[in-house]
């Protein structure tokens, strides 16, 4: 009756059929599908955007878990995962210089002609967590403990080849580019959350992690090998909160601590660029650092719990895309120096709040996020930081008529954002783009049996178009049965 084990299988796989169809035009009015190409002052090249592809893709997800839950003076888990790319291949047509840039790579090479395959089989990582909870005194003691240790492996390899004959059907050629590492994140934690006096409760804590990088390579047609050095990197995380019971429905906080996120295998070693078979992987790129501070005050309304929240972050070498030194059109992840952000966050969740069976739930953000310092993009100093609007919101409003049937509305907004560091994809809807939006879902939910229950719901609800990248789903229908056995 204390210990739960669960497993989870996930399984994904995708087959793609890529024949994109440019809107682009030369002076004389002919579509362009290769070459130079300049847009209000900005050059790019067209090359490669157009060319036909055809994924096969499958990825394998396991989940392993085994959870105590005694209350008592111990409590621990266990935890594994692995992620496997067992098919990872994706096809694509190859254009020369010397194709005519206004001839479409799709009705040119459906028949066959050259192209490359890239393969990423053996890509993947797995986890191991192993936590514990001492409570020296018991549930309502003074002192509970956490603890744990924590161990990341990461393996990426991604080759290129050539396909001479037929890009649809024949076997790899020429090696084009071959890029692959591995990383390693090892980690032990501990944290105190003391009761130390009757109106006064602190957490203290700090993480120690150990992260290594071994095994990077790079090989590209024409060029030298790279293979690059190993890296073994420690870091200290501490973290503080204290908690005060003002009076007897309000609660004041205040918290502190630092977080390290260390560059992914995929961003030290998975760059190349296509264009020109260049090398522009990083392999000395810095984890990003980051100190959060809060202070919140938290009162008891009778039937629902108000927040006030401050909140200030320091970043520092940031992990993101932009363009390389000296070029126009390609781009790696690098290190900006500095972003800043500050903000206020409200927050509401009630019961019965007007009529009984009423209840609310909303908060609403105000973020001011903004680069103050980033040597590889000056132009981007001053701008908000990408996908952190200025204002956000949202609202879930349920109905429960009886003990069967409840019914909710839900309420999404965004302020205007951006992806590009210096902000200059001012229109957010379109593809690459995030957009501002507002959002309205609808759900019912019905108790058939003890055990059995029905819901069904409208995912935006007035069909919106919205973007973060990709378009979201527009009007979507949802129905689900859950059995309790």
């Amino acid at each position: 009756s204390t210990l739960r084990a669960s497993y989870t299988l996930g399984y994904w796989a995708n087959t793609a059929d890529g024949n994109p169809q440019s809107y682009l035009r030369d002076a004389a009015g002919n579509l362009v599908y290769l070459g130079a190409v300049k847009i209000n002052s900005q050059n790019y090249s067209a090359d490669g955007a157009f060319n036909a592809s055809r994924e096969s893709l499958a990825h394998t997800l396991h989940g392993l878990s085994l959870k105590s839950n005694t209350k008592g003076v111990w409590d621990w888990e266990l935890a594994a995962s692995m992620v496997d790319y067992s098919t990872d291949l994706a096809r694509a047509t190859t254009l020369s210089s010397a194709a005519s840039t206004t001839a479409s790579p799709v009705s040119t090479s459906l028949s066959g002609g050259p192209g490359s395959i890239t393969n990423q089989n053996g890509t993947g990582w797995t986890t191991l967590a192993a936590k514990g909870i001492w409570r020296p005194e018991g549930v309502k003691g003074a002192h509970t403990v956490d603890f744990g240790f924590q161990q990341d492996n990461y393996t990426l390899r991604i080759l290129k080849s050539s396909i001479a004959g037929n890009w649809l059907t024949d076997a790899p050629g020429t090696t084009l580019s071959d890029v692959g590492g591995k990383t390693q994140l090892q980690s032990v934690y501990g944290q105190d959350t003391w009761r130390f006096a009757p109106k006064w409760k602190t957490v203290l804590g700090a993480r120690v992690e150990n992260w290594s990088a071994t095994g990077g390579f790079t090989r590209l047609l024409g060029s030298t090998p790279l293979d690059y050095d190993g890296r073994n990197e420690t870091y200290v995380s501490p973290k503080g909160a204290l908690a005060y019971q003002w009076s007897g429905d309000t609660v004041f906080k205040a918290s502190a601590g630092r977080a390290v996120r260390m560059p992914t295998v995929q961003e030290l070693y998975g760059a190349t660029s296509n264009a020109n078979l260049s090398f522009i992987n990083d392999p000395t790129l810095r984890p990003e650092k980051s100190w959060t501070t809060e202070l919140s005050l938290e009162k008891d309304m009778g039937n629902g719990l108000l927040r006030l929240t401050l909140f200030n972050e320091d970043v520092t070498d940031s992990l993101y895309s932009q363009l390389i030194p000296g070029s126009t059109t390609v781009s790696r992840v690098q290190n900006v120096d500095a972003i800043t952000t500050q903000g206020v966050e409200v927050a509401y969740q009630g019961n019965d709040v007007l009529a009984k069976g009423l209840d609310f739930s909303g908060s609403i953000t105000y973020a001011d996020s903004r680069i103050v310092a980033n040597v590889a993009l000056p132009d981007s100093v001053g701008k908000f930081q990408p996908r952190v609007p200025v204002w956000r919101a949202t609202a879930l409003v349920s109905y429960r008529f009886d003990d069967q049937r409840s019914a909710s509305l839900g309420v999404r907004y965004s302020g205007d954002q951006y992806s590009q560091l210096n902000n200059s994809d001012v229109n957010g809807f379109a593809y690459q783009g995030a957009s501002r939006y507002l959002i309205l879902d609808l759900r019912t939910r019905y108790r058939v049996a003890p055990k059995t229950m029905v819901a069904m719901g409208i995912d935006n609800l007035t069909n919106e178009e919205y973007w973060n990248f990709h378009p979201y789903p527009k009007r979507t229908y949802v129905i689900e049965v859950k059995h309790d056995f």
